[in-house]
């Protein structure tokens, strides 16, 4: 019995070593003056807001692949390269927008489906545009007139999550193009032409068949469209867009690895993630017009070079793959370039640790999106509170924010993939002050509260990385049976 009692002892003050002495080499890594160095020169006025296929988004990228070298993480395997190319096709924004019906001139037009249309005959008002309001309405040849959302919310995020099923509604009918009428207040819809008007891209040939149907939302502030559908079902409009062009891009995911010490365990891999773009140069504000996206997304670059400095200094048992990806802003285009192009085969990859940002208003938290989905939520908790901080689930499930970064094309794989975040307890007013604006710069931050936030993270990939158990889903997550089909459990 004593001697049963001294095992453990021993076996609990080994683990209580080994968590220690992964503190230390995470505290000898980490350091606040790096992390300013690293964020002060990716959201740099220099660095214009590293819009996908930009001159200085190439810079970033070949800034990132030095870091790596530097450490001396691994390049692609059998290459001696860190790029992976990800062929893009970009779509100019319009240079000229308007919508014209008898004496009525509208120019607040935003292109959800970017293409040019000149049109001059009758559109047809349907509600909002969904199945149950075409009935036998014929729109054939003609454009659809609808109002934004649905019935029951006409907010932002139900307006995109119904674009594509009003799409194909309306072709499915014979409609040339829909157009949704909104009612936004000026800085939401500041944000939304940004976003919307500027340039897109997709993955090459991604809409090689979308032809010329046009979908737009014309931001009616005071109603004068709907005002006209009272009496009228069908009226006659002219509505142009002009100046839209498309182009061939190439852009860069950074992918490096550093092989795991474990004879076994190497074989499974554990993915550092973060998109490494933004949104470039828009509006101005207060003669601004740089988004520099010191939070969105370099503070999660900086995190996963963090954990490359460290782990490629003191490996883990598992093995790491670190991947900066390109054109999250466009759409999650890197990451869904990377896992229909792994570099590694899908199937080893046993973790995806992804890092991205808004914003934060809560300095003693950190925020993971999808903390509880995963076996890995106590080795993530424990390395926040060696720094102080409490790690949480997401607060705000409205957002959505879980499909709303790179990690969402791992987990539709079957890999686990929470995003670690900084600390944050709702979307509020001093979230969205600073994201996607050119507010959103490198003198903002609070370092003290970095330091702790990235050492929380460098803690976490090492308490992962070394655990005897391979992570995976929560039974009954929207994503475990994929995981089970891709690992056959």
């Amino acid at each position: 019995m004593k001697k049963s009692i001294i095992l453990t002892l021993l076996f609990l003050f080994t683990i209580s070593i080994s968590a220690q002495d992964d503190v230390e080499k995470v505290k000898s890594t980490v350091s606040k003056n790096e992390i300013e160095g690293h964020i002060y020169f990716l959201a740099s006025d220099e660095l214009k807001g590293r819009q996908t296929g930009s001159p200085e988004n190439k810079i970033a990228a070949q800034y990132l692949a030095n870091m790596l070298r530097g450490y001396g993480v691994k390049p692609i395997p059998e290459t001696t390269s860190y790029f992976q190319n990800v062929d893009l096709q970009k779509t100019s924004g319009a240079t000229k927008t308007e919508f014209k019906t008898g004496a009525l001139v509208l120019n607040k037009i935003a292109t959800v489906t970017p293409g040019n249309a000149n049109y001059k005959g009758k559109a047809i008002f349907l509600n909002h545009g969904l199945e149950e309001d075409y009935n036998t309405i014929d729109v054939k040849g003609k454009y659809v007139i609808a109002i934004i959302g649905t019935k029951d919310d006409k907010n932002i995020r139900p307006a995109f999550s119904k674009a594509k099923e009003k799409i194909e509604l309306a072709k499915q009918n014979g409609a040339i193009g829909i157009i949704e009428v909104a009612n936004f207040d000026d800085p939401t819809w500041m944000r939304l032409e940004h976003y919307l008007n500027g340039e897109k891209m997709v993955i090459a040939d991604q809409n090689k068949d979308s032809g010329s149907f046009s979908h737009t939302w014309i931001n009616d502030q005071n109603e004068d469209i709907s005002k006209l559908f009272v009496t009228n079902k069908e009226i006659d409009i002219e509505f142009t867009i002009e100046g839209i062009k498309k182009s061939a891009v190439t852009s860069q995911n950074v992918v490096g690895y550093v092989e795991g010490t474990d004879p076994k365990l190497k074989n499974e891999y554990i993915i550092y993630s973060a998109h490494y773009d933004h949104v470039g140069i828009g509006k101005a504000v207060e003669n601004d017009s740089i988004y520099n996206g010191a939070r969105d997304n370099a503070v999660g670059t900086v995190t996963v070079l963090s954990a490359a400095e460290n782990i490629a200094k003191y490996p883990t048992k598992r093995s790491a793959l670190f991947i900066l990806f390109t054109g999250e802003e466009k759409g999650l285009l890197g990451s869904k370039w990377y896992v229909n192009h792994p570099v590694i085969p899908l199937h080893q990859m046993v973790y995806c640790f992804n890092s991205d940002n808004g914003g934060y208003n809560d300095t003693t938290l950190a925020t993971i999106i999808g903390l509880s989905r995963t076996t890995a939520q106590k080795d993530i908790e424990d390395a926040a509170a060696q720094f102080g901080l409490k790690a949480i689930d997401d607060p705000a499930p409205e957002q959505g924010l879980f499909d709303r970064s790179d990690n969402v094309h791992f987990a539709a794989k079957g890999i686990p993939a929470p995003t670690f975040s900084m600390g944050f307890t709702a979307f509020d007013e001093e979230i969205t002050k600073y994201y996607h604006q050119v507010t959103d710069n490198p003198d903002t931050l609070d370092y003290n509260y970095l330091l702790k936030f990235f050492q929380s993270y460098v803690l976490a990939c090492r308490n992962i990385a070394n655990n005897a158990t391979t992570p995976f889903w929560v039974e009954g997550d929207k994503y475990y049976e994929a995981g089970k089909k891709l690992y056959k459990k």
